[in-house]
């Protein structure tokens, strides 16, 4: 007896619905589907933190440690040692500083313009830069021109000056090196790019956004491997259309957006619930703020485990006296606390991990044939194996009388893993096991 089915990303949950409910299917002992998470969990959690502000590494990572978690660190490579540095590229900046007192900011000159000004030598220049990047994001655009003319008006008299504001992303007390960073990544953390200098990338022209980004992945790419050049975050959770076509060209993955059809993406300034989506997954997107409460943040975890496709992305910034909406590191404790607890129902994982879940499952094929006492087991996936290497959970009925059942995995040394087999609620018995994308599996019953 054979079954065959195509999981195609649109149409997983009504095969689910088929599977425990359709009497057809009910006397099909073989029949296998891939989970939606893994071992049958009811959602997804990815805890990221943004800018590697040094106690997100001395104050955060023991705590996750400690409880075994892993997490996603989104670092700016251009404050670790060694690393490329920011710079502008381009014209002399004396000939642009020269021409913005003849000809105002105008769609022509306004990305080469918000470019140079953040490398002219003060945090009131690089202010500049970032409020005309905000207002251009925002769709006012007469706003950051205004905002150009202004700053280089300051520049051009000298009274561009060093003020006492704090540049969250950039604390002086940031002193990671790349050696942390790989003890970190061996531990299980997942390191990835949050640009050299954490600019608007919005507004930089195209070969300084281009800088930006590349050489920042090359710096990741010689430190730590390329397997941790998978996802980027932009800063700023830019969502830029310019950007993003450029950045998806670079990186396989993006925190800022990652458009499928099987993903509803609902970023941090949303309002709208998970529950009110109807796609196979919903990436929502929360950060603490100042203000939120911890009940708050426990109350995403809440809404999470109230569904069975909500991937929740959390995004955390400072930690203690350093960073931009600082968390207090006992705050964490807690918190983080509260997700272990429910660690029985919730995947805990770096966020490429679970972005290369789901591209598997939606793109992978099981089959399953039943003869005698074996049920074999296949999985197809046109996914490069090198890059997309995360375990599938599947779920296998059984024949009726099957109480032992051991998986065997051709090949190598053929080894075999006896599986607890469990009874859904129509009494029917199933296994549940992994294997990775294009691997097969023998599932022996007595």
């Amino acid at each position: 007896m054979a079954s065959i089915l195509f999981l195609s990303p649109r149409r997983l949950t009504a095969l689910f619905v088929l599977l425990v409910s359709a009497p057809v299917l009910a006397q099909l002992p073989g029949t296998t589907m891939i989970d939606r998470w893994p071992d049958g969990k009811r959602g997804a959690v990815s805890i990221t933190f943004d800018d590697g502000i040094i106690t997100q590494f001395t104050v955060a990572r023991p705590i996750l440690d400690s409880l075994g978690l892993d997490a996603t660190f989104y670092v700016i490579t251009g404050k670790i040692p060694g690393s490329g540095q920011g710079k502008f590229i381009g014209r002399p900046p004396a000939d642009i500083i020269a021409e913005t007192a003849r000809t105002a900011t105008n769609a022509d000159n306004f990305f080469e313009r918000a470019s140079l000004i953040a490398f002219t030598g003060t945090t009131e220049a690089v202010d500049y830069h970032s409020r005309a990047g905000a207002a251009y994001e925002a769709g006012r655009i007469a706003a950051a021109y205004q905002l150009m003319d202004e700053a280089y008006r300051k520049l051009r008299a000298g009274e561009l000056r060093d003020t006492d504001a704090v540049v969250f992303h950039d604390n002086p007390v940031d002193t990671t090196t790349w050696e942390d960073l790989r003890t970190y990544q061996a531990a299980g953390h997942e390191i990835a790019s949050h640009t050299v200098t954490h600019p608007r990338l919005a507004v930089l022209d195209s070969v300084n956004m281009h800088y930006e980004l590349e050489q920042s992945r090359a710096d990741i790419a010689r430190e730590l491997g390329p397997a941790a050049t998978f996802t980027a975050e932009g800063p700023y959770g830019t969502e830029d259309e310019r950007v993003m076509k450029y950045a998806h060209r670079i990186y396989p993955a993006l925190r800022n957006r990652m458009p499928e059809p099987y993903l509803a993406e609902l970023n941090r300034g949303s309002r709208e619930q998970p529950g009110s989506q109807d796609r196979e997954y919903v990436q929502w997107q929360r950060g603490p703020v100042d203000g939120t409460t911890l009940q708050e943040m426990k109350d995403w975890v809440d809404t999470t485990l109230a569904h069975d496709n909500v991937w929740l992305v959390e995004v955390f910034h400072g930690v203690d006296d350093y960073g931009w909406a600082a968390r207090p590191g006992e705050e964490l404790r807690k918190y983080f606390t509260y997700l272990k607890e429910r660690e029985d129902r919730l995947w805990i994982a770096p966020f490429a991990t679970v972005t290369k879940y789901i591209r598997e499952r939606q793109g992978s094929r099981v089959t399953s044939s039943l003869e005698g006492n074996r049920i074999t087991v296949a999985l197809t996936s046109p996914l490069a194996p090198a890059t997309y290497d995360v375990p599938l959970t599947l779920t296998t009925l059984l024949p009726e009388g099957w109480t032992k059942v051991h998986l065997l995995q051709p090949g190598g040394s053929r080894v075999t893993t006896e599986l607890p087999v469990h009874t859904d609620a129509r009494g029917r018995a199933y296994v549940r096991y992994s294997l990775p994308p294009g691997g097969r599996g023998i599932l022996r019953g007595n």
